[in-house]
């Protein structure tokens, strides 16, 4: 079965204390913060995960580009980020597709919920992230434990050339 994550961007920005935070001082920030967390989780449960904005906050037209293979979607003007889930729950929801959407907009749960798809608020969303960033810093500890330490002792400066050469950026 594949799942989808359909994420009420500004609704979890406001909701999540990092992200609300950052908001104060920069929107844009707080959207880019958004998606690299969108980004963990997908990578993390291999959901597709589409973010939604209002244009309200971003003027021009509709559009939607893919950053981290997250898709995020800003809506045209006129249409809110709720329509526009609904839009995409009912297109994406089939009998191969659960679509789950994060927010915490308690109309568009219930309407949502009513569409088929199930409803995930900001906070249990919360949550869950905390979670996986745990598992995952828990997973990257131990991958460092196990690689295997240079018996030659090299500066930070010589690491860092080799590791270059090791990714290919000459």
């Amino acid at each position: 079965m594949n799942n989808v994550l359909l994420v009420d961007g500004y609704n979890i920005i406001g909701a999540w204390p990092e992200l609300n935070a950052l908001k104060t001082h920069n929107l844009a920030a707080a959207r880019d913060r958004l998606i690299e967390l969108m980004a963990e989780y997908q990578g993390y449960t291999g959901y597709r995960v589409i973010v939604v904005f209002d244009a309200q906050f971003v003027q021009g037209i509709a559009k939607k580009h893919k950053n981290y293979k997250v898709d995020i979607v800003f809506t045209r003007e006129g249409e809110t980020a709720d329509e526009r889930i609904e839009k995409l729950a009912i297109e994406l929801n089939d009998i191969k597709t659960q679509v789950i959407v994060a927010t915490s907009d308690f109309t568009e749960q219930w309407v949502i919920f009513g569409q088929g798809a199930l409803r995930k608020s900001a906070r249990e969303f919360l949550i869950e992230m905390k979670q996986i960033e745990k598992k995952i810093a828990k997973r990257v500890r131990r991958i460092q434990g196990e690689r295997p330490v240079s018996k030659i002792p090299l500066s930070e400066e010589v690491t860092e050339i080799f590791e270059k050469w090791r990714r290919g950026d000459n």
